[in-house]
């Protein structure tokens, strides 16, 4: 049996992005661009899912629980035309966590700690901020979810499980992935021939 496709947006933009503070577990919902990037999103799903030939109707919708990522998915399905409500949440696509970060920008966690600091530049992936989570945790939590989806899937999550998803499918490896910049606006197709991003 084919793998399934997962259709993958991150969230729209918050005015802690803006800033470029740490969200992590925080919820901080999406501000006036975000909106705009969540319906954009929206009108790419929709042209993706009608050139593979597929009923959007009869895909499953699912996304993290976190209020940024529910609302980008509440837009993406009214501008495909389908009901706000009509999906499902799951834990284990929320952000990874940052623990005693979440909130702070990056000179501010330099200037806090500057010798973790520059040990985490170079173990990102598996060194956690106090009270966080390590990349290689969460690649452990969404390869999980990943492993019960049997259909084509719309998963609206964030940015981090994004980078993991990408490195549990072996379409990227921890050093590359680690610092990856993942689109607001775009739509991340993980598919049997690669991942594609569309914007």
């Amino acid at each position: 049996m084919p793998a399934p496709t997962i259709y993958y947006i991150r969230h729209g933009e918050t005015e802690w992005n803006a800033l470029g503070r740490l969200q992590g577990a925080q919820d901080i919902p999406l501000n006036d661009l975000g909106r705009v990037q969540a319906t954009h999103a929206g009108g790419v799903l929709g042209q993706l899912v009608a050139r593979d030939g597929r009923d959007i109707k009869r895909l499953p919708f699912v996304a993290s629980p976190l209020g940024r990522a529910r609302a980008t998915m509440e837009l993406v399905r009214k501008t495909v035309g389908l009901s706000a409500d009509g999906y499902a949440l799951d834990d284990r696509l929320r952000e990874i966590g940052y623990g005693k970060w979440e909130g702070a920008t990056l000179p501010e966690m330099q200037a806090a700690d500057p010798a973790f600091y520059a040990r985490r530049q170079t173990e990102k992936w598996t060194l956690a901020p106090e009270g966080g989570e390590t990349y290689a945790d969460v690649e452990r939590r969404v390869r999980a979810w990943y492993d019960t989806i049997t259909t084509d899937t719309v998963a609206v999550a964030h940015g981090g499980t994004a980078r993991a998803l990408m490195v549990a499918l072996g379409f990227e490896t921890p050093q590359s992935a680690v610092d990856l910049p993942i689109q607001q606006g775009a739509v991340y197709v993980f598919g049997e021939d690669g991942l594609k991003k569309y914007s």
